[in-house]
């Protein structure tokens, strides 16, 4: 069984604020210790035919406006510029949002290392998330939540909490904000190295993350990458809703993007547009990132179509599955920007939601549109990685 904490709801994806409306999210059921189990609902699958829009601007306001009106405290600017951040102890399994099966429990042959996405609005007294405050935990769970469900079947999956830049963070510019980037990373890489120390035991293992996750994930690449030990046991890193530029290749040269559908150790990563859309957060206008089509598995401008889709996924943050819509949408590289164009929904009906986002950006839905192909393409590559040794 999974050994994960207490949760109750999230903020950052558009689905976990209609669940947060309907009052339907659930709570993970937590118990002694570090063995606690994940009470999922039935997953429901709705069909094409039957799929509604998931998405509206009134219902979305609503929940934003719900959000920000709970007060929370939080790491200072002053903390969080002066390094006077305390480690904190990833022996103390509170520490952790999921801490996966022990050996004797899991028949799985590789580990998953998930960093979550932001999920913590802050203020500009709460730039970084604070740990003693359950609601940043429970928010920080959620967002983790709804992603388990792409990589729990084929791996042990852990995540740690760490102290994640909040939302109000990425309204500084790049340089200003780096400086908590930097100690939200700190978390992650002593987590990661408490994981290979003590849970690892020379498994392979995926690094996983989304949007801030990813980027920390990429942090992750460019510290270990080199070493000949991390990168043999790589399975692969999926760092969705990130960029990957040339000037991180020039600088970690080791790394490798995904060429294909099966291949290992490489960066599997995209981020979702729409056709008009030109300037995002992940990607600034004028920049380019290299990118995988989740779909065909291609890396140049070969369209996919919406058939190619296995599965839009709206998951709840225990992981189960809400609603689904196969063959909701393709996808298509833009050869200028390296992002992944979708031309088969409307910013109307799948808004940006986040104000850091323009609209027409679905950076928001990036593992949701194309959820069950990741899922396949966990235990594809995986497959592929054992069969390589």
């Amino acid at each position: 069984m999974i050994r994960c904490r207490k949760g109750l709801k999230s903020f950052l994806s558009c689905s976990a604020l209609l669940l947060l409306l309907s009052g339907s999210l659930l709570p993970l059921t937590g118990c002694k210790g570090t063995q606690t189990t994940t009470q999922a609902t039935t997953a429901t699958t709705q069909s094409s035919a039957e799929a509604t829009t998931l998405s509206s601007v009134e219902v979305t306001t609503q929940a934003i406006d719900s959000l920000s009106s709970e007060s929370s405290t939080g790491i200072t600017t002053d903390n969080t510029v002066t390094g006077d951040l305390a480690s904190l102890d990833y022996s103390d399994s509170t520490n952790w949002a999921y801490l996966g099966e022990s050996v004797e429990e899991s028949d799985k042959a590789i580990d998953v290392f998930f960093i979550a996405p932001t999920n913590v609005m802050g203020d500009e007294d709460h730039l970084m998330a604070d740990l003693n405050d359950e609601n940043d935990k429970k928010r920080i769970l959620a967002a983790i939540g709804m992603q388990t469900g792409i990589y729990n079947e084929t791996g042990r999956f852990y995540a740690p909490y760490y102290r994640q830049i909040t939302m109000k963070a990425y309204e500084a510019s790049a340089e200003d904000n780096e400086a908590y980037l930097q100690a939200a990373y700190q978390d992650v890489k002593e987590a990661f190295d408490w994981y290979m120390e003590n849970e690892n035991d020379g498994r392979p293992f995926i690094i996983a993350g989304f949007s801030q996750g990813a980027d920390h994930g990429k942090r992750l690449l460019k510290e270990y990458g080199a070493d000949s030990d991390f990168a043999e046991k790589l399975v692969a890193a999926y760092l969705i809703g990130w960029r990957v530029t040339d000037d991180d290749l020039q600088e970690a040269p080791y790394l490798k993007m995904a060429q294909s559908e099966t291949d290992t150790g490489v960066i599997i990563a995209f981020d979702c547009e729409a056709e008009d859309v030109d300037d995002t957060l992940v990607v600034p206008k004028g920049s380019f990132t290299y990118s995988i089509n989740p779909l065909n598995w291609k890396t140049d401008s070969t369209p996919a179509s919406k058939e190619e889709n296995l599965g839009y996924v709206y998951p709840a943050s225990d992981g189960s599955v809400k609603k689904e819509i196969p063959n909701l949408c393709g996808a298509v590289i833009d050869p200028e920007r390296g992002t992944i164009k979708v031309n088969d929904v409307s910013p109307e009906d799948y808004p940006a939601i986040l104000s850091i986002f323009p609209e027409g950006s679905y950076h928001i839905y990036d593992y949701e549109f194309y959820y069950r192909n990741l899922q396949e393409n966990v235990k594809v590559r995986t497959e592929s990685y054992l069969q390589e040794q």
